[in-house]
C-alpha cells in the first residue's frame, strides 16, 4: 500500500494539495496592472477563502488521517480514432481528457508522466496508467492548461506534444513565462479571466475559478489559474480544471457562457475538508456545481490517479454516486469512469 510521503507532498510542493510559506515581494512570472484579482504583486481569489499556511500544512501532514491506496490499479488503454465528427471524450487520468469535437482534438491539463513532480524519480506517483498511451494520441490541435501545479502542468508531456504536433497552448497570465522557460518556442496564448482566443477552429474563453498556484517555495500565486469555456463545432464544453466550490461562484460565472453539452468537473483530492475546502471541491459540491453550470452531461476528473490527499482512492466515486442519488440526478448524466473509457455524447 502507498504510505504518507511528506517529501512527495510538501517538499515538492507544486501539486494542488500542498501549501508553502507565503512570499509577498515581487513576481517571478508576471507584471501588469492592478485588478480585482491581482494586487500588483500576487494573484488572489476576490472575496474568496484563503489558501492554507505552511503551519497548517504541517498540522495536516502529521494528523494521521491518510487512507491507504493501492500501488497499482489495472487500466485498459484505448487507441482513439484520428478524428471524430460528433462530441466524444476519453478520460486519460487526473484532469487529462481527450475531447474530440467536430474534427478537433483538444487535451485538458495533459500529464502522462509517472510522477507529478519537478523530477521523475520522486514525488507523487501514478497508480493508474494513462488511459491513452502517448504514442496512441491522435494529432492534438489545442491544449487548455488551467494552472501550474505539477499534476496539471507537466513539462515532459508538454515537450513531447510540442515536438510532435507544435500544439498551441491556452493558459492564464504568468504561465507563459514558466512554459517558455522550459520550451522556448512553444506556441502559448496567454490571457486573463474573460479573455477569448480563436485557436484551431475552437473559441476558448478563460473563466474565473477559485484556486492558487506555485511551482516552488518562492512563487506562490505568481501565475493565474482558470477554468475554460470551449466552443467547438460539436458544441460547447466546460473544462473546470481545478477549483474550490467558493459558494458556487465558479459555476455561476461559467453558466453565463453556456449552455454546455459537457462539463469536465473535479471530484477528488478533498480530504480533510478543513484544509482542502479553499482549493478543492468535494463530490457534494461537484454535483451542486453541475446543476449550476447548465451542462447537459458531466465527466468526473481529478481523482484516482495520484494520491494527493487523505481520502481513499475510490471514495470520490462512492460519494459522487451518493450525492447524485440525493439530488435525483441519473448516474449516466454525471459519469465517473476508469481511465481509457470512451464516451460519445448524445446528439
Amino acid at each position: 500500500m502507498r504510505r504518507r510521503s511528506f517529501l512527495g507532498l510538501a517538499a515538492l510542493l507544486g501539486v494542488g494539495a500542498c501549501a508553502a510559506r507565503e512570499v509577498t515581494a515581487g513576481n517571478r512570472y508576471y507584471s501588469g496592472p492592478v485588478s480585482d484579482h491581482f494586487d500588483g504583486s500576487k494573484f488572489f481569489n476576490p472575496d474568496g477563502m484563503r489558501t492554507r499556511s505552511f503551519r497548517e500544512l504541517l498540522r495536516w501532514q502529521t494528523s494521521g488521517g491518510r487512507q491507504d491506496w493501492p500501488d497499482h490499479v489495472p487500466v485498459t488503454q484505448t487507441v482513439p480514432e484520428a478524428r471524430v465528427a460528433g462530441l466524444r471524450v476519453t478520460f486519460i487520468g487526473q484532469a487529462t481528457s481527450l475531447i474530440q469535437a467536430g474534427g478537433l482534438n483538444i487535451l485538458s491539463d495533459p500529464i502522462l508522466s509517472k510522477h507529478a513532480s519537478p523530477v521523475q524519480f520522486a514525488g507523487p506517483a501514478r497508480v493508474a496508467a494513462p488511459g491513452v498511451a502517448f504514442e496512441d494520441l491522435p494529432p492534438i490541435d489545442l491544449v487548455v492548461l488551467s494552472h501550474n501545479h505539477y499534476d496539471h502542468m507537466d513539462m515532459p508531456t508538454l515537450r513531447r506534444l510540442h515536438e510532435r504536433d507544435r500544439v498551441p497552448v491556452v493558459t492564464p497570465l504568468g504561465n507563459d513565462t514558466i512554459l517558455h522557460g522550459a520550451i522556448p518556442d512553444l506556441d502559448v496564448r496567454v490571457g486573463d479571466w474573460e479573455d477569448v482566443f480563436q485557436v484551431g477552429g475552437a473559441t476558448v474563453r478563460l473563466l474565473q475559478c477559485h484556486h492558487w498556484s506555485a511551482r516552488g517555495l518562492s512563487d506562490r500565486r505568481d501565475a493565474l489559474w482558470c477554468s475554460f469555456a470551449v466552443e467547438t463545432p460539436a458544441g460547447r464544453v466546460l473544462v473546470m480544471g481545478d477549483t474550490a466550490f467558493d459558494g458556487g461562484r465558479p459555476y455561476e460565472v461559467a453558466a453565463r457562457h453556456g449552455p454546455y453539452r459537457l462539463a469536465l468537473i473535479p471530484i477528488g483530492a478533498y480530504a480533510p475538508r478543513w484544509y482542502m475546502a479553499p482549493q478543492h471541491q468535494d463530490p457534494a459540491e461537484a454535483v451542486a456545481g453541475f446543476r449550476l453550470s447548465s451542462a447537459d452531461y458531466a465527466l468526473a476528473q481529478h481523482w484516482g490517479t495520484f494520491q494527493l490527499t487523505d481520502e481513499a482512492r475510490n471514495d470520490p466515486v462512492i460519494e459522487l454516486h451518493k450525492e447524485l442519488a440525493k439530488a435525483g440526478i441519473a448516474e449516466d448524466l454525471f459519469r465517473a469512469v476508469p481511465p481509457g473509457t470512451v464516451w460519445d455524447l448524445p446528439a
